[in-house]
């Protein structure tokens, strides 16, 4: 029997979370999810991820949450980070860094699902090199399971690309977030790898990567610094779902979803 994992890409704000919370039932029973996995590193505000944000993400259904590099944007994340290992960080941050980079959940069925989270290197923060980091990491987590799902959280589409090839027959999926703009190479690569570039953004596609789009436009054309705001209209969820053979860890499908919300925010 295959295991099915439903991937959300990067949930923006309180309408990401509206968004998740009316749309994932029927997600779930739409494709027979077995696992929901999300990245929630922008849930609450539009950058960051705060308590109440994270609870109400479990709360609709979501069971494991991933990051990256805006998790630490609410100081109030990083005690839950430490006692909440259904939401993990990027494995490539330096020891000592709140939370862990993995964590192996189990299915309704009992069969255990390994999440690793990583960064990039390109346009990003300075962290551990993400090629060298995973492979210790993968040798534990695969003396547990062959079903393993990485997100790669990263900017360049390259390091992404390569990262894919990098992982190749060595993880069941790899589905990159950060950028919000899904990309449409999703496919299985020849080593039965399930691959795609970037998951997308759940929130407002009226917008420019889920900021109201006159405040972005303004920055873009005067320079001048703004807050800025999560916008509210045209309201998506994009994502991905892969099917995995439980006993070999390699993907069998993969397919890319983008539904649309009833009403806006």
């Amino acid at each position: 029997m295959p295991v099915t994992i439903l991937f959300i890409g990067d949930i923006i704000g309180k309408p990401g979370r509206r968004v998740v919370r009316e749309l994932l039932p029927g997600l779930v029973n739409r494709y027979q999810v077995d696992l929901v996995v999300a990245n929630g590193e922008n849930a609450s505000g539009g950058i960051g991820l705060a308590v109440k944000g994270a609870e109400e993400l479990f709360a609709s259904g979501v069971q494991v949450l991933t990051s990256g590099n805006h998790i630490w944007k609410k100081k109030e994340i990083y005690p839950y980070i430490r006692e909440n290992p259904d939401l993990i960080r990027p494995l490539n941050y330096p020891q000592g860094t709140p939370g862990a980079g993995s964590v192996i959940k189990e299915t309704a069925s009992g069969a255990p699902v390994a999440i690793l989270n990583l960064m990039g290197r390109i346009f990003m923060e300075a962290v551990d090199c993400p090629f060298q980091t995973v492979i210790k990491e993968l040798d534990r987590l695969r003396a547990v399971t062959p079903l393993i799902l990485v997100d790669f959280h990263a900017e360049a589409t390259s390091e992404k690309v390569a990262m894919g090839w990098w992982l190749d027959g060595k993880v069941s999926a790899l589905l990159g977030t950060h950028t919000h703009i899904q990309t449409s190479d999703d496919r299985i690569l020849p080593l039965g790898t399930a691959y795609l570039t970037d998951a997308g953004m759940t929130g407002p596609a009226d917008s420019v990567i889920g900021v109201k789009k006159e405040i972005a436009l303004d920055r873009f054309l005067t320079q001048m610094p703004h807050k800025f705001e999560v916008a509210k209209r045209d309201l998506v969820l994009e994502g991905a779902v892969v099917s995995i053979d439980s006993e070999t860890g390699k993907a069998v499908a993969i397919t890319r979803i983008r539904e649309k919300c009833s009403a806006d925010s």
